[in-house]
């Protein structure tokens, strides 16, 4: 029987073990309902997703499959999907829909969601329904209700006790708890119940974490209402991920609707991990191995950033699929040591589903690009070329030996600091196809540049001789760790060092040398 995946070490050196080998996602999540039929699965799904150079798939499971009725449960979807991956020869991140996705409560069973005295919602100002962005009524169960929270605790302990009689070849590497967690339509729940918790005094393990006293609003002010939120359903999360982990102590993790414009609690969801949340949630919530973004913004390289700073590892469960994708991944990777890298809806990326209307992707913020095959291409052969390097970066990240890149609000350029040598990348192209790179150093004078939609120059360091002469330039790839040539560049290709739409591998060798 194979060890149960953990977690070890902290920040960008932070690894995921499993089968005592650190292991990195190059992963795709599909969309929200593929997992419901595994026929579906089977006709459209996994066809799509072979030629990907995917190790791992990230695959929602729902609380309505699993508890149709109360207290009898249902696993064939998850037995089933089990073995499809292992036919398939990819690890999963199962996604909880319970009773939290995009903040509504869509995918509690009907039993919950049909007694309304026994599992309530939350609701806006003057108890009224919460309404969302597009003018429709949203239904959030509180995090709050408590027999709500204990129910979603017990299904989740069944799924967990499951997983951990069924999958001794652990095929389910990570879980993620609830999806998107937060109130839409206000800036935090305002029944009853939550207006009397909201009154008293904040709890005191919160209290002693962050330094604060009095009231929510006395000690948070402005940021009363969505703090209160942040604390509640970490709490929440909490019961829940305690009572899987008693059953299954595999790596959980929950994710992020951003905070974004127009930057106000409620139009995007108030109390979910949020970056200015995490200090909150680690007090409420310290079962979560990370908090993980999910990235639909302009602005990719700030919010890996953010997420990737004060020890929380980097592990992007949804980003979305455009031409960008590539130079994102290969960011993520030289930059952070990313956990897991997953485009949304992955199935789309080959072409292999029917058409989809242009305004449901603009809805979903999906470049018609990414439905056309060739995003799904671009993507799968980086995967291939960063496959044949992972135990490379892995060492590297730990020497400080590796760096990554990446055109960010419209910025045209960047570099690179090696040893002893200069990077200059400037961006070729538009916002629509994004640049981006990772640059493994080998030695004093020779690097590896994997990259995008840019052109390099070099120079020495200041503390270096004058002069740095071109050696070498090879095109190649990694296999297995070892360097395979292909062209030696030379000639008019010698200086030309220009990388194309598609990713392409550099290996350069320089040779030092002054006037004097």
């Amino acid at each position: 029987m194979a060890h149960i995946p953990y977690i070890e070490g902290t920040g960008k050196l932070t690894t995921l073990i499993v089968d005592g080998k650190p292991f990195h996602a190059r992963s795709g999540e599909i969309h929200n309902s593929s997992a419901s039929s595994l026929e579906y699965m089977d006709a459209r799904v996994w066809p799509a997703l072979r030629n990907m150079n995917m190790n791992c798939v990230v695959a929602p499971i729902y609380w309505e499959c699993v508890e149709p009725q109360e207290g009898v449960f249902d696993f064939t979807l998850i037995d089933g999907l089990l073995q499809q991956a292992r036919r398939e020869n990819v690890r999963l991140v199962l996604l909880w829909f319970g009773l939290w996705k995009n903040a509504a409560s869509t995918y509690a069973p009907e039993w919950v969601r049909t007694d309304h005295k026994r599992f309530w919602y939350a609701t806006a100002q003057g108890n009224k329904p919460l309404v969302f962005m597009n003018g429709t009524n949203i239904r959030i169960l509180s995090p709050l209700c408590k027999e709500a929270v204990a129910a979603d605790a017990k299904a989740f302990s069944a799924v967990m006790k499951h997983l951990r009689e069924v999958d001794e070849q652990r095929t389910v590497i990570m879980i993620q708890v609830e999806n998107e967690i937060g109130i839409f339509g206000a800036d935090r729940d305002y029944s009853p119940t939550a207006n009397a918790a909201f009154e008293e005094q904040i709890p005191e393990k919160l209290a002693a974490a962050l330094g604060v006293s009095g009231t929510w609003s006395e000690g948070f002010g402005k940021d009363a209402a969505e703090t209160f939120m942040a604390w509640h359903y970490g709490c929440a999360v909490e019961q829940i991920m305690q009572a899987g982990k008693a059953e299954y102590d595999l790596p959980m993790y929950v994710n992020a609707w951003l905070e974004q414009a127009p930057w106000k609690p409620g139009l995007y969801p108030s109390g979910g991990p949020q970056f200015k949340m995490h200090k909150v949630w680690r007090a409420a919530a310290p079962s979560a191995a990370l908090f993980a973004p999910d990235i639909y913004v302009d602005y990719y390289r700030d919010v890996c950033d953010e997420y990737a700073s004060d020890g929380n590892p980097l592990f992007i469960p949804e980003v979305r699929q455009t031409a960008d994708t590539v130079a994102f991944y290969l960011y993520a990777v030289g930059r952070h040591n990313a956990m897991c890298f997953a485009p949304f809806g992955v199935e789309d990326m080959s072409g292999v589903r029917e058409e989809v209307a242009p305004e449901v992707l603009a809805a979903l913020n999906i470049s018609a690009d990414a439905m056309s095959g060739k995003a799904g291409s671009l993507l799968a052969d980086v995967y291939g070329k960063v496959a044949g390097m992972e135990e490379l970066i892995e060492k590297a990240h730990k020497e400080g030996r590796v760096h990554g890149f990446v055109s960010n609000n419209g910025d045209r350029s960047a570099s690179v600091q090696l040893k002893n040598t200069n990077l200059s990348f400037a961006y070729n192209g538009d916002r629509k196809a994004a640049a981006g790179g990772l640059v493994l150093e080998l030695g004093d004078y020779e690097f590896v540049v994997l990259a995008r939609n840019c052109s390099m120059t070099f120079a020495p360091t200041d503390t270096c001789p004058d002069y740095l002469d071109l050696l070498s330039k090879e095109e190649g790839v990694f296999v297995n760790g070892v360097w395979q040539r292909g062209r030696i560049m030379n000639g008019d290709e010698q200086y030309m060092n220009t990388f194309p739409q598609e990713a392409t591998m550099y290996k350069f060798k320089l040779c030092p040398y002054n006037f004097e």
